[in-house]
């Protein structure tokens, strides 16, 4: 549709899985570009793929004239401007599926290490203490897991908790009994989740209407024994408010990966009985190497003239 070998800009360490793919008939320049090479190397370019870092906002698009396809290897978009690629008729597309095991996999660790105290026994390890008394956990088994949110991270998460024999309850309105029963949940309503689960697992996209999904009203429900944990995005939980409720007992602690500024700053990282991680989900080699090689695919189906089965902009 668009001719031969095109060029592609890889920006921010994608996989070498997926540069090979793309190196198959196209020349490929990887970089780790500052906003400001963005913006310069952009106008050569007939596609650009990027993972977090990269900002392809409305100046670097309105600067592509190339442009062509825009490739994100990873689930979330929101480094760059949908509306804007719309409107130039540019696919914007990603790679859904490639950190789900990982993200999932964190999900449960981060239940662990709140359950079992690790971070506080590793610590207090290197400190030369031996506290084993005071470091007496709960086991997975036999507990509640809530999920709020059941999609491709939600469900996988419930099929692990299940093998640890957990029972998992699920609130997601836009599936149906028999769906959430597939993912080997149970459909519940949302405060069904709050009064009941152990562990509050939250899988939610952030937009308008799930800005601080969770906060203070929702903390006023959970038990005082419960944990909350955010793999989802930063925002869908009010930190602030998070940090209250740990500072005041409200929950017993909670486990994070996303927050609502990143790099993380203000009250939660001073709150007692939290476990945080610096944005973790997606990283690992092989949620990487699925990632790369599944956006490299999309964006040759778009310069191959092929429909894309991961498009997030419709027009």
């Amino acid at each position: 549709m668009f001719g031969d070998e095109m060029r592609i800009l890889a920006c921010d360490g994608i996989s070498p899985e997926g540069i090979a793919l793309l190196s198959e008939g196209h020349d490929v320049v990887e970089a780790t570009p500052t906003p400001e090479e963005l913006l310069e190397l952009i106008p050569d370019f007939d596609a650009v793929v990027v993972r977090g870092r990269s900002k392809v906002n409305a100046e670097v698009i309105a600067a592509g004239a190339k442009l062509k396809v825009i490739g994100r290897a990873g689930v979330g978009v929101d480094n760059v401007d949908k509306a804007a690629a719309t409107e130039r008729g540019i696919p914007v597309v990603n790679a859904p599926t490639g950190a789900t095991q990982s993200v999932a996999e964190l999900a449960i660790g981060l239940m662990l290490a709140c359950s079992r105290r690790i971070p506080e026994a590793d610590s207090s390890m290197k400190d030369g203490k031996w506290i084993k008394k005071q470091l007496k956990g709960h086991e997975l088994n036999g507990k509640v897991l809530g999920l709020v949110g059941v999609g491709r991270i939600g469900s996988r998460v419930s099929e692990i908790a299940t093998a640890f024999g957990m029972e998992v309850i699920a609130y997601d309105p836009f599936l149906d009994e028999d769906q959430i029963a597939a993912c080997q949940a149970c459909k519940v309503d949302l405060d069904d989740v709050l009064e009941r689960a152990d562990f509050v697992s939250v899988h939610i996209p952030l937009v308008p209407e799930t800005k601080h999904f969770i906060c203070e009203d929702e903390f006023e429900v959970m038990k005082d024994t419960a944990y909350l944990i955010n793999c989802s995005r930063g925002g869908v939980v009010d930190d602030a408010a998070l940090a209250a409720a740990l500072r005041d007992g409200k929950i017993a602690g909670a486990g994070l990966d996303v927050f609502e500024v990143e790099p993380a700053e203000g009250e939660i990282l001073q709150a007692p009985n939290v476990v945080l991680t610096p944005h973790l989900g997606a990283s690992t080699y092989e949620g990487q190497a699925r990632a790369g090689a599944i956006v490299a695919e999309q964006v040759l189906a778009v310069l191959d003239g092929r429909k894309p089965d991961h498009q997030v902009n419709k027009f």
